[in-house]
């Protein structure tokens, strides 16, 4: 670009704005550096004046150098958390120096008044007089910049609307100090940075899209708090980045109050999982508690069994009413005892059930029966307290363990001092078994619901929605849960997951026309579970594609109705006409394959070939030999070459080359899920696609051979 007046003041600002940036990195550096010094030699000071074993010494002192080691503790905790915030404020320096901002918009705050430039970044920076440097994107005033509408506009600030106008919305393109270029745009369609990012290859990692967030994503990620939220979204238009833009964008807004562990991330599979993992800590924030339906069974102690996916949601409803006529049987329940001693027997328990019978089986009877439960276990603590064994083996604590238990050395005297002192043993020796009380270890839940269902064996899903109507159990800590490709979730897996996370939010995205499997909850089913979780669904919808060429993205949109193909566009500029190719040999098919392979590999960008199913990877895997490398579970992408993998593997990915094997009708025959399948290949495809069958090609692309 030439360097106009403009370009040169923009230049002058940045190398000010980068300037800045490197002196706050300098001085946080060297405040880690002192506090660093200072707390090894406060910690070397403090640690000098105690005593390295408190055996054998007087309990007075014993207890002075317990005290003295709970100060040193609280002391280091005090230094921790002022390096913890040092280092939080390094972060977002560093996250500064490759891009200082890539906004700029200019806006008149008020009649009459100089217009204000505001300079938008992917994290705020302010100076010393806590002037604002760099807005943070997330920002109320950034709205300004994604809304795109040049004049008059508006911003929300703590529930306000101001009104103001925007008279200039400027893009840069910068590396660290270097403004390499900047574009003054209006709509959309002309978003230089946003043509400038699709140019590029395939990147091992998602990154993020904070510059470049069009208004329809806009829309989804500054989306008012709502119960539950439904985003449908065509391949390729940015579904899984708003979803992370989203995350951080609440993260921000709630920066007082959300934590990391209160949001849960629900992902197709674990290979996705590492191709999201690094957009969120490039934005400043700390990645969420992340699932694959299978990890969730699995933190929930069920992984040796099946995992639910396609249970039935007719099983759900029949374990739910069945609750109201159940009548609990002495073998529904277990002793419920730690260590090898048993505390309460199933005798015990029952009676205790039994006090409220007026009630059906649900939270409340349950509720009611823990308590009992506790009141129960703590008498028979009492009990045991007299114990002659228990209270020998109280007596024989040494001085450790005292203080441990009981905050001090002790030395009863008489009977009823010894019988108080094993009271209290007793209670820190079985602490756990009021844990067992609370989630409910003393049903046996599978026989139960065994019998509820005529004797069928329960999968993980049906297990925890046993559980969940009977006790009330859920995550009800977690404030906000993100499903990605929801619709490859069957109804009783969601009608589990609403009623786990109780008090969440939900943020959905799919695509109905990527359901790969059958027996999956339609779009219908979806906002039907919600609407009665939540109280009601609101909708957004993406049908830009920002992933796929033209050419791409009206092969895999001739896939769809054509009310759906109506309302598709792709943004980016023209590429590569597809090669779709029938071979009627399978020596001819295997060549051609290996032949594209091999140009693949010497070429820019990652090739995918991506085959229907794991038996056929297996298959193309022999036949391609060192020319590719599959792609299994856990597996993180390479940057660039060849890999093959199944469609289940693929879902979520992008990658610059696709190859399709095996479009012939045995595998892609004409209906709807084989249709849905072959839309879901097709689209991971940024710039190049080759569809290969072995003999006649499927029907579905039956006119599409060239």
């Amino acid at each position: 670009m030439e360097q106009d007046a403009t370009f040169i003041e923009e230049q002058e600002h940045l190398n000010e704005v980068y300037n800045t940036i490197l002196a706050l990195r300098d001085e946080l550096a060297q405040e880690l550096e002192v506090h660093q010094a200072e707390m090894a030699q406060d910690l070397r000071d403090m640690s000098e004046e105690l005593r390295p074993d408190v055996a054998g010494i007087e309990a007075d002192e014993a207890m002075e150098t317990l005290a003295a080691i709970e100060t040193l503790n609280s002391v280091i905790d005090a230094y921790n958390q002022r390096r913890d915030f040092a280092m939080e404020r390094m972060q977002r320096v560093l996250a500064l120096i490759r891009q200082p901002y890539f906004a700029k918009v200019r806006l008149q705050m008020r009649p009459g008044r100089p217009a204000r430039d505001v300079y938008i970044g992917a994290v705020g920076l302010m100076d010393n007089s806590r002037n604002p440097i760099v807005v943070d994107w997330r920002s109320p005033v950034a709205e300004t910049y994604y809304k795109q509408e040049n004049g008059p506009t508006s911003f929300v600030v703590d529930g306000r609307v101001r009104n103001v106008v925007l008279e200039l919305r400027r893009q840069f393109d910068i590396e660290r100090n270097v403004l390499r270029m900047y574009f003054d745009t209006t709509v959309a369609i002309q978003d230089s940075l946003l043509l400038g990012a699709l140019k590029r290859h395939h990147t091992q990692k998602l990154q993020a899209i904070t510059a470049t967030i069009q208004r329809e994503q806009n829309e989804v990620v500054r989306h008012e708090d709502v119960g539950a939220l439904l985003v449908s979204g065509i391949a390729g238009s940015g579904k899984t980045s708003v979803l992370l833009q989203r995350i951080a964008y609440l993260f921000y807004q709630e920066r007082e109050h959300l934590r990391p562990e209160q949001v849960s991330l629900f992902t197709p599979n674990a290979v996705f999982e590492h191709y999201i993992d690094s957009v969120l800590p490039s934005l400043g924030e700390t990645n969420p508690r992340v699932y694959t339906w299978r990890t969730f069974v699995e933190e929930q102690g069920l992984g040796g069994r099946d995992a639910g996916a396609n249970a039935d949601p007719a099983s759900l409803r029949a374990l739910e009413d069945g609750l109201q006529t159940l009548e609990v049987e002495l073998e529904d329940l277990q002793d419920i005892r730690m260590d090898g001693e048993v505390l309460l027997k199933p005798s015990q328990i029952v009676s205790a059930l039994q006090k409220f019978s007026q009630f059906p089986f649900g939270p409340r009877r349950l509720t009611l029966t823990r308590d009992e439960l506790h009141d129960r276990l703590e008498r028979r603590f009492s009990t045991l307290a007299r114990r002659e064994d228990l209270q020998e083996r109280m007596l024989l604590l040494d001085v450790d363990e005292q203080s441990q238990i009981f905050g001090e050395t002790i030395d009863p005297s008489t009977q009823k001092e010894v019988v108080a002192c094993t009271r209290t043993y007793v209670e820190h020796l079985f602490a756990g078994a009021h844990d067992l009380i609370d989630s409910c270890e003393w049903l046996r839940f599978d026989r139960i619901g065994s019998r509820m269902l005529g004797g069928k064996s329960l999968s993980a899903c049906e297990w925890l929605w046993l559980r969940l109507v009977m006790c009330g159990y859920g995550a009800k800590e977690i404030r906000y849960v993100y499903i990605d490709e929801v619709q490859d979730y069957t109804v009783a897996q969601l009608m589990l997951l609403s009623r786990f996370y109780s008090r969440a939010h939900f943020l959905l995205l799919g695509d109905a026309n990527q359901a790969i499997a059958e027996g999956t909850a339609s779009w219908d089913q979806i906002r039907s579970v919600f609407a009665d979780a939540c109280g009601g669904v609101d909708e957004c919808a993406l049908r830009t594609s920002y992933r796929s060429s033209p050419e791409i993205t009206n092969l895999f949109s001739s896939l769809l109705t054509e009310e759906e193909r109506g309302t598709l566009s792709s943004v980016r500029r023209a590429g590569v006409e597809p090669r779709i190719e029938a071979f009627g040999n399978t020596d001819a098919y295997v060549a051609a394959l290996r032949e594209v392979a091999e140009q693949a590999a010497e070429a820019e960008g990652l090739t995918a070939i991506v085959a229907a199913d794991g038996r056929r990877v297996s298959w193309l895997s022999k036949q391609l030999g060192d020319r590719v490398r599959v792609v299994r579970k856990s597996d993180v992408l390479p940057e660039s070459g060849v890999v093959l993998l199944d469609l289940s593997l693929a879902k979520g990915l992008e990658f610059d080359h696709v190859v399709v094997p095996d479009a012939q009708e045995e595998v892609y025959a004409n209906v709807p899920l084989a249709r849905r399948r072959l839309y879901t290949a097709i689209s991971r495809a940024m710039h190049e696609v080759t569809i290969f069958s072995q003999g006649p090609l499927t029907p579905l692309l039956g006119e599409q051979e060239g």
